[in-house]
């Protein structure tokens, strides 16, 4: 095991909530909406109503697994003047005053663009945990795994109803942290009933020796939460958290984090299904 698996931010979070005998929460919300400093505050919020670990994502201007209100997000931080690197300004501004673990989740371009090594280096310093990267594969991922390992970064890479066998292993090996499990294939969005398929998923992310696996894309209430609590890691929350800042502000960002909380307990399950 290399220093920076054993350091690993993302893991040690997970591993803290799973001794409290409960899931992972993981809140989403996109830099820079409705500003910079509205950001840092609803991603202070979530961590003290019970988010374990937070994804920041970067706002991109062809965000193919984007719903529409992620989308109207991320583009109203665009049109605002948002700049990649601000995203360092967020994750410091978050991390140094939550303990929570914080990830930026991007599209591979904007980081290429800032040079990977760079980029890498930058999140370090603002106190980051890693990276998503949901349209980066292992394959192509070279530079990005040289440079995790260098500043101690976790990656965290997506598999999906429609990975392989051999795809899914090869994901489970290259991820650090966690493994983040789409549970639906289409674009991201608050559903009223989170895909069975997720449950498949998950079963053969661990069958291939992921010890972490987090479900994200349509989830938005507690009841939903429990549900993955069940089996998974990690509950990932993204477009009901990015709907409660557009509509309420910070303050519902906390309610909505401190309402999907009680849904994580994974006490009373029984051996097979934890």
């Amino acid at each position: 095991m290399t220093t920076a698996q054993t350091t690993s931010k993302s893991a040690a979070a997970i591993d803290k909530a799973l001794a409290e005998g409960r899931a992972a929460l993981i809140g989403y919300l996109p830099a820079g909406y409705p500003s910079v400093e509205e950001t840092i505050a609803a991603g202070i919020a979530l961590a003290e109503n019970g988010a374990d670990l937070i994804e920041i994502g970067i706002p991109y201007s062809d965000p193919v697994m984007d719903g529409q209100v992620i989308q109207a997000a991320t583009t109203e931080a665009l049109a605002k003047g948002f700049s990649v690197s601000q995203v360092f300004d967020v994750v410091q501004g978050i991390t140094s005053r939550t303990d929570a673990a914080v990830l930026v989740m991007t599209y591979w371009n904007p980081v290429v663009r800032m040079g990977v090594d760079e980029f890498s280096r930058r999140l370090a310093e603002a106190g980051g945990a890693g990276l998503i990267t949901p349209d980066l594969i292992p394959d192509e991922a070279a530079e990005w795994m040289e440079a995790s390992d260098k500043y101690g970064l976790d990656r965290v890479f997506l598999v999906a109803p429609s990975s392989t066998k051999e795809r899914m292993q090869r994901t489970v090996d290259a991820s650090r942290g966690f493994v983040y499990a789409v549970s639906i294939m289409g674009v991201t969005g608050a559903r009223t009933s989170v895909s069975t398929a997720a449950k498949d998923v998950v079963a053969a992310a661990h069958s291939a020796g992921a010890e972490r696996v987090c479900v994200g894309l349509g989830v938005s209430n507690a009841g939903q939460v429990r549900e993955i609590a069940a089996y998974a890691e990690g509950v990932i929350v993204g477009t009901a958290l990015v709907a409660a800042i557009r509509d309420g502000g910070v303050d519902a960002v906390a309610a909505l984090t401190k309402d999907l909380s009680t849904g994580l307990s994974r006490t009373g399950l029984t051996e097979e299904e934890a």
